[in-house]
């Protein structure tokens, strides 16, 4: 099997989507109050224990992992081609934004005609919020994506000791952080922090590289041999999350949390690094196992419908939530028994199989638009060839989506029950400059006529 289409690979992010979408799900609990207000109190601070339900639903240092091992792979094939960095992120960059672009219009669009109706700011503000709750990860990925060339030659001259020296200096960062923290100095390290959304996720990323090229054990090629380094990181990594949650001045949730004033994700900590390095153990231990499970042609059935959606079920699988709100909490309809009791914890079976069943009819609604979003993508990529001008059109409409996707994902799509004029005029900005320049015939990497799944093809 070649190492650039393993299909643990594309297992490990069709398992990453699955249980963001599922987590997401899970920890969102609607209540309908006597005045007919919905509201949707935060379950990790309301019932404190479900904090540990976040060291399995928190699943994303795997999607960063094979997009290491993914992007390894098709930077060194474009850059032997004469692909140039521009050309290469512009691509990554078209396949992320088009789709996160034209969803976050649908939802601005929405906005804007809630709030002209008079809609209840409290209500748009909620609203906005659960809509760009999964934003966080764009930005983060689209930056590592547009150093990947530079992190790939780190990775050629100097192997594993490129992501231990990153984990290092993130380790580091994040124990400023808490030392800040602890000495009510936290503003003053909150810039020196955010620099750990990079260290930390690039580590992981750079890990995948080593993964690729078998510096790690557990991959295609060494799947007989006994992956040391693999239960190296995974032991130690649960070792020294369990030291710095237990005696360690971090919570043990691997999601932001209202209250808690260190945050193991805002910015990524040092036990956020730790259990990231645990799960990258874990999973390339279990590596030949789950092999073996997808040579089943179900099991690979399954995977590639999940990878063949897999942007879809990301943007969009916080609408049902709000179709079922609509349907059955603004109605009454809905069993309201206690929040966070036995009973509401058995209702969230039923729960999380109408959801499922709502994005089912979401996604193949969805169908047109993902087909002509998949035409227009081969006709406005880049060239792999991109320079000059063209160029730099991708680093500043990169440079500002991202702003703007930071901006929602910090605040989402309504802050204040506002309509957010600024990051809506940068995104449709950035998103234009990257799509802009590109070759006439629009040639690129891949050939066209393929849908675009954005978030297994940018990986």
């Amino acid at each position: 099997m070649s190492r650039d289409r393993d299909r643990y690979v594309d297992f490990l992010r069709a398992w990453a989507i699955l249980l963001v979408v599922l987590g997401h799900w899970l920890i969102t609990g609607l209540v309908r109050h006597p005045d007919g207000e919905i509201t949707a109190p935060e379950l990790l601070a309301t019932v404190p224990w479900t904090q540990w339900l976040t060291l399995g639903f928190q699943i994303m240092p795997l999607f960063f992992l094979a997009g290491g091992h993914a992007a390894g792979g098709s930077w060194s094939r474009a850059r032997a081609a004469g692909g140039t960095a521009a050309g290469w992120v512009g691509q990554r960059a078209v396949r992320l934004l088009l789709p996160t672009a034209v969803y976050s219009g649908l939802v601005l669009l929405a906005v804007g005609l809630c709030s002209g109706l008079g809609v209840d700011p409290a209500t748009l503000a909620l609203v906005g919020w659960a809509m760009a709750m999964q934003f966080w990860f764009l930005p983060v990925y689209l930056l590592i994506s547009a150093v990947t060339p530079a992190l790939y030659a780190l990775h050629e001259r100097w192997g594993l000791r490129v992501p231990v020296g990153m984990g290092a200096v993130g380790f580091g960062v994040g124990a400023l952080v808490a030392a800040g923290h602890a000495s009510s100095r936290g503003s003053a390290v909150e810039v020196i922090g955010a620099v750990n959304y990079l260290l930390v996720w690039g580590t992981v990323y750079q890990l995948g590289f080593c993964w690729r090229d078998g510096l790690l054990g557990g991959d295609a090629r060494t799947a007989g041999r006994a992956p040391v380094r693999a239960l190296v990181l995974a032991v130690a990594g649960v070792a020294v999350f369990a030291v710095l949650v237990g005696p360690g001045p971090f919570p043990v949730s691997l999601i932001l949390v209202t209250g808690q004033g260190l945050s193991n994700t805002d910015p990524p900590s040092a036990a956020m690094l730790a259990w990231s390095l645990a799960q990258v153990g874990v999973a390339l231990l279990v590596a030949p196992v789950v092999r073996r499970l997808l040579e089943r042609a179900g099991v690979r059935r399954a995977v590639r419908v999940l990878g063949s959606g897999s942007m879809a079920l990301y943007l969009w699988h916080m609408l049902p939530v709000l179709i079922v709100a609509a349907a059955f909490y603004l109605t009454g309809l809905a069993p309201e028994p206690v929040y966070g009791s036995v009973s509401w914890w058995a209702l969230r079976v039923p729960w999380l199989l109408v959801l499922a069943g709502v994005l089912v009819g979401v996604v193949w609604a969805l169908r047109p638009l993902e087909r002509t979003l998949a035409s227009l993508y081969v006709r406005v990529r880049p060239g792999p060839a991109l320079r000059g001008p063209a160029a730099w059109r991708i680093w500043a409409g990169l440079g500002v989506s991202v702003w703007a996707l930071t901006y929602f994902a910090g605040h989402g799509f309504a802050y204040g029950g506002e309509f957010p004029v600024w990051p809506a005029v940068g995104l449709a900005l950035g998103t234009a400059c990257v799509t802009l320049p590109h070759r006439p015939d629009g040639s690129g990497e891949n050939g066209g006529g393929a849908e675009v799944h954005a978030l297994e093809e940018a990986a």
